[in-house]
């Protein structure tokens, strides 16, 4: 695995938009890096406008003959390439609820999650995404399958711009059998309104928020922390009201 990282980083073939599943990157820096941007946008009175993705089970339906193609297209071929084939093949998965247990059938997606392999070949996998999504100048910031993206708003023809990247990760995702949670998609506005956003994923209108959760951060269109840190004030409230349980040895 760390041979096939270092090949992808040396040919820099992974985006550095990568925070998740990658040495030295991690949530934190996701965060760091998306609030310097938008802060920036208050502090200038700029407007930015984020689209938060969510994509349904992705690690679940990652296609195997897909992932094979992009495995070959990035140079991971011959005996390596054999080797995660017959990894990926002939697995086969059930179901138990209770004592019931389903029939065996044989799985034909997945990166199969909690090996070891299993991160890195989906980062292979929705790579070629970050790079369609340059292509718009729109920034993007992904942690495995969380994908924001953001674009400074100058005027409407930014707005535009924003839908067309959002149009191509549809069109990306349909083609590369992933799904996405529209109704779990919104949008945030941060800063100074310029342009109201009104963009559009597969059709349905995407909800414009003042406030969303961010990779377990609450945030609002003001990048005022307030929000998170009532949040956490009422979890740990709620935690200590919790009432006493007593031991009581048994005799």
């Amino acid at each position: 695995m760390q041979a096939i990282h270092a090949h992808l980083c040396n040919n820099n073939i992974l985006h550095s938009s990568h925070h998740g599943f990658c040495k030295g990157r991690s949530t934190t820096t996701n965060l760091l890096e998306s609030f310097n941007d938008w802060t920036m946008t208050i502090l200038s009175k700029e407007q930015h406008v984020v689209v938060y993705v969510d994509f349904s089970k992705v690690f679940d339906v990652v296609s195997h003959p897909k992932l094979f193609a992009r495995l070959y297209s990035y140079g991971i071929r011959d005996t390596l390439l054999n080797w995660l084939i017959k990894f990926f093949t002939g697995r086969v998965h059930c179901t138990k609820v209770g004592t019931a247990t389903s029939d065996a059938v044989l799985l034909t997606s997945g990166v199969v999650q909690g090996s070891g392999i299993g991160p890195l070949m989906f980062l292979m996998y929705i790579n070629e995404l970050i790079y369609i999504l340059d292509k718009y100048n729109v920034k993007v910031k992904l942690f495995a399958d969380d994908v924001k993206m953001y674009l400074k708003i100058v005027n409407d023809v930014c707005i535009q711009q924003l839908q067309l990247a959002i149009n191509a990760l549809t069109h990306w995702a349909l083609e590369w059998q992933l799904g996405i949670s529209v109704d779990k998609c919104c949008v945030l506005n941060i800063g100074t309104e310029i342009t109201a956003p009104c963009l559009f994923l597969d059709n349905c209108a995407l909800g414009v928020l003042t406030q969303t959760r961010d990779l377990g951060i609450i945030v609002n269109d003001s990048l005022s922390p307030t929000a998170h840190v009532m949040d956490i004030i009422s979890k740990a409230q709620a935690i200590t009201s919790y009432p006493a349980r007593v031991y009581v040895p048994r005799r």
